[in-house]
């Protein structure tokens, strides 16, 4: 059976905010700030058992996360040591018969910046499925998404990296990635330059369906 390579991202070291937060909704082994990552996705679904399971027996890393849906499969595999990582990522590529230009393009259906957010509208985000931090009113908002989903982990670790921004939430998985987060004026929109810039990065490097 054909699978199809959505998504394919290496991250040298992850930002110690988007470390905390993928180890806080990790069902696997927890990642740490500076450990080196590999998010991919496939479809279908459940493929992902198949490369999981390869990555795991030729090389050290360790498995955070995997989702597994009908029409696409996620999985976030991490380790201190960046060649055991590209290791891993280079025994994925080999099975599926591919190479990095061979991932989707990313495209970005939404980024918007919304200034000075209220109370009711921050309280309402923050009583909804999170496990980042909490938006506080007045700050500015900062929301984007990707598809394929798995995009938005690049997007978030150069935001962070590029900007004294909160991470509130990002959802790598699904239709579409989804990223939140909060700052000042001048920060939020550094943190969206960054990650349109991680985007444009990945584009540079990848088939284009249309």
């Amino acid at each position: 059976m054909h699978i199809d390579l959505r998504t394919f991202v290496f991250i040298d070291a992850l930002q110690p905010q988007l470390a905390s937060y993928l180890a806080t909704s990790s069902q696997g082994f927890l990642p740490i700030p500076g450990d080196a990552c590999l998010w991919v996705e496939v479809a279908p679904g459940m493929a992902v058992h198949r490369l999981s399971d390869l990555a795991l027996k030729s090389t050290n890393v360790r498995m955070g996360q995997q989702v597994v849906e009908r029409s696409f499969g996620s999985m976030e595999i991490h380790f201190r040591n960046q060649s055991e990582v590209k290791a891993a990522g280079d025994a994925i590529l080999g099975q599926l018969n591919a190479s990095v230009d061979d991932r989707m393009a990313c495209a970005i259906p939404w980024l918007e910046i919304i200034r000075a957010i209220t109370p009711d509208h921050a309280t309402l985000i923050n009583r909804q499925m999170r496990y980042g931090s909490m938006i506080l009113p007045g700050k500015c908002l900062f929301i984007m998404e990707t598809q394929p989903a798995g995009y938005v982990i690049r997007a978030a670790n150069e935001a962070e990296k590029a900007a004294n921004v909160t991470l509130v939430d990002v959802k790598p998985f699904g239709n579409f990635g989804r990223l939140t987060m909060m700052g000042n004026d001048s920060e939020v929109e550094q943190a969206a330059e960054a990650a349109q810039r991680a985007i444009n990065t990945i584009n540079h490097q990848a088939r284009d369906d249309d």
